[in-house]
């Protein structure tokens, strides 16, 4: 029973390490639409859209128009490696 709890505890503390590890990034703008899913965010001529879920926190009342500062991270879904091709051999004269 103390191992399991032991073994429930470290893997806590090292899930908690590996998301402390994934850098963030910030984006500033109005905000121009949000709904259940994400908040887009005007970012000079461009609109960017931040996905969010039920655990992001928001401070203070989110509407369009208002000023926001968003913090959010890049973490890959998926990657997809391809072979790389050989390279062509040089031809002789």
């Amino acid at each position: 029973m103390r191992k399991t709890g032991l073994l429930i505890a470290a893997l806590a503390l090292w899930s908690s390490m590996a998301l402390a590890a994934v850098k963030t990034y910030q984006v500033t703008g109005p905000v121009v639409a949000f709904n259940n899913d994400s908040i887009t965010v005007k970012k000079g001529k461009d609109n960017w859209e931040i996905a969010r879920e039920a655990s992001t926190k928001i401070k203070g009342e989110l509407k369009v128009g208002a000023k926001v500062t968003i913090e959010y991270r890049m973490i890959a879904a998926s990657v997809d490696v391809k072979e790389a091709k050989a390279p062509a051999k040089a031809k002789k004269k």
